[in-house]
């Protein structure tokens, strides 16, 4: 992910319980008995496609890359995700943002300081990362968007005692700009088994301390389910048990970061239930890769989270 061009079990329902494949089953009858999408043009399949949030307990949003081989323009994605019942999309640029509004959508997750490998553990950025802070989370507070995003970079030689130490240098100056602003700042939680070697913010531990030491509630961590179940598994518990310090979810199936289907083993309306009932009011954004028609996956994928 780069941060400026990225980057079912039952539930009961009417009184008959439903299985995954009964869900699966329904996420493709909403766009049609016949094609399913396969092979329409942009605006045609978005013209099958009627509202899909029924719930709206989750508010979903998408990165770009689930609908990316759709070759729609960002005008036919925003009023897609729109009448789907999504919320927003993350990493937008800045020219797209009056387009998001036109259509009712949030910008849940914007530009903030470092990358994935040269992030704020390296001391020697510290006046660059400031100064984009600055700017990103005025920008931010200006169109009145909620987060922005932020990366701890490769370790390096650093060890994670340090590496937090240099972190929270930087955060404690940043937070002040953020609680002026009204805007959270988001680290990302990656893993450095399967994508990103070497990234130190990979455990849940250590990202949760970092919240601690910053002792701020504009800072928090960006939970990616993805690579959070690669690192550790157990989601639901560390969900439940750190809410106050998760500001932004990411989702995908694991393995190989495609479609939340039974391809894959994280069962998402059980992990979606349990942030549902800790009251958390912030955004999850799906940021998968489709191996068959995106909007077929995006709709299965928005039925699996609307709990």
């Amino acid at each position: 992910m780069k941060v400026n061009d990225r980057h079912l079990n039952s539930q009961v329902v009417g009184g008959r319980s439903l299985t995954r494949r009964d869900m699966l089953a329904s996420a493709a009858a909403v766009v049609g008995a016949s094609s399913v999408l396969a092979g329409l043009p942009a605006a045609a399949a978005q013209g099958q496609t009627e509202r899909v949030v029924t719930k709206g307990r989750i508010k979903q949003a998408i990165c770009g890359g689930c609908l990316r081989k759709t070759r729609m323009t960002m005008e036919e994605t925003a009023s897609l995700l729109a009448k789907m019942g999504l919320v927003g999309m993350d990493f937008v640029g800045r020219d797209d943002w009056l387009l998001l509004k036109k259509h009712g959508l949030v910008a849940t997750m914007v530009s903030g300081a470092g990358s994935i490998r040269k992030g704020l553990n390296d001391k020697s950025m510290h006046a660059k990362f400031l100064a984009d802070f600055k700017s990103n989370l005025k920008a931010a507070a200006d169109n009145k968007w909620p987060n922005i995003i932020c990366m701890a970079g490769d370790r390096k030689g650093i060890s994670d005692e340090q590496g937090m130490d240099n972190c929270l240098i930087v955060l404690k100056e940043a937070v002040k700009i953020a609680e002026d602003c009204g805007v959270n700042i988001c680290m990302e939680l990656l893993n450095s088994r399967v994508n990103h070697p070497g990234y130190m913010c990979d455990k849940s531990a250590w990202g949760f301390e970092l919240c601690r030491r910053v002792g701020s509630p504009r800072f928090k961590m960006l939970y990616d389910i993805y690579h959070m179940q690669i690192m550790e598994g157990d989601l639901i518990a560390t969900i439940r048990r750190n809410i106050k310090h998760i500001g932004h979810f990411h989702t995908a199936g694991v393995p190989g970061r495609h479609e939340l289907d039974e391809n894959q083993e994280i069962y998402y309306p059980a992990v979606m239930r349990a942030i549902a009932e800790t009251e958390y009011d912030g955004y999850v954004a799906h940021e998968y890769s489709p191996r068959r028609d995106p909007v077929q996956s995006l709709i299965q994928a928005v039925k699996a989270c609307d709990v």
